[in-house]
């Protein structure tokens, strides 16, 4: 268990890391846009930094594998999300983003849900299940594709209104968690077939589940909607909204997609169920549009006729 937990501090660092890089990177290029996907895989692949960023963020992916190997699912989610404090300081260092209070409450709040979360774990008792039935997965994982995408191209026709206000990447972050979050899914169905059996029919019966083309359509999808987000909005914000998402649709869908099932004490089931709820509310109740930029001293300011 504790090579899991090791791996799982890994991979947050690696995330962490990852995503900074690719912002930074993104800072520096034209406008990117999901409509034109070519156009933004061409910018971004000119970018060393950013290349440093995504090959970190892969190395993240190898690390979650070995997670997924050794902890229960919820257990996983409740160590990844410990990671957005990283993230958060490393935004405020080489981003020089800042957030507001109430938004540093909010994190503080969704924390304190996931820890919830944490706490109803007991070791011994919560299995660690590999394999969950294909229909159910694709019962539960196609909607919440569609879901996402739905949800990102909506927040995306809201900002070509002219008269918008500027927005702090909720909804963008909520659609990429939703991607997220079936690619975690794949990845925990991928890590079912790493075993000591041979490469060749590991390989073939990798190839006959759903999982490796769960990952290549978030992957390909993830990729090119989180980098238009990300250079809109604060990685300080769309990356705890985005990991939250992820998190908790990994922890609540996937226990009971893999049969890993809930706590029967009453005051660990009530943490689990308390926690998932409040981090839920929290992210509902953050706020959706940034503040409007301050015009210049010594400009005059409109006022209504």
């Amino acid at each position: 268990m504790w090579w899991g937990v090791a791996a799982a501090l890994l991979a947050n660092t690696l995330y962490s890391v990852g995503f900074v890089l690719e912002k930074r990177a993104l800072t520096s290029l034209p406008e990117v846009s999901i409509r034109q996907p070519a156009r933004l895989l061409g910018l971004v692949l000119r970018s060393p930094l950013w290349i440093g960023g995504s090959l970190s963020l892969a190395a993240g992916f190898g690390a979650q594998l070995a997670v997924y190997r050794t902890l229960p699912i919820a257990a996983a989610q409740g160590i990844f999300v410990s990671g957005l404090v990283l993230l958060v300081l490393l935004s405020a260092r080489l981003l020089g983003e800042e957030t507001t209070g109430r938004e540093r409450y909010a994190l503080g709040a969704i924390l304190a849900a996931l820890l919830m979360v944490v706490l109803s774990l007991k070791e011994g008792s919560d299995q660690v299940s590999q394999d969950a039935p294909y229909q159910l997965i694709l019962l539960v994982c196609v909607p919440s594709l569609a879901a996402g995408v739905w949800l990102y191209g909506s927040a995306e026709r809201r900002t070509r209104h002219r008269h918008r206000m500027p927005t702090t990447g909720v909804e963008y972050g909520v659609a990429v968690g939703l991607l997220y979050g079936v690619s975690s899914l794949a990845i925990k169905g991928v890590s079912s077939y790493l075993t000591s059996s041979g490469l060749g029919s590991t390989v073939v019966e990798l190839l006959a589940s759903p999982y490796p083309y769960l990952l290549l359509f978030t992957g390909a999808f993830g990729l090119v909607m989180s980098q238009a987000a990300l250079q809109r909005c604060r990685a300080s914000l769309i990356v705890p909204v985005c990991t939250t998402v992820t998190c908790l649709y990994t922890a609540v869908l996937g226990t009971l997609s893999f049969g890993e099932s809930l706590p029967h004490d009453p005051l660990r089931l009530a943490l689990r169920l308390a926690g998932t709820v409040l981090a839920v509310a929290v992210l509902l109740s953050m706020p959706k549009h940034d503040p409007a930029p301050k015009p210049p001293i010594g400009a005059k300011e409109l006022t209504p006729p």
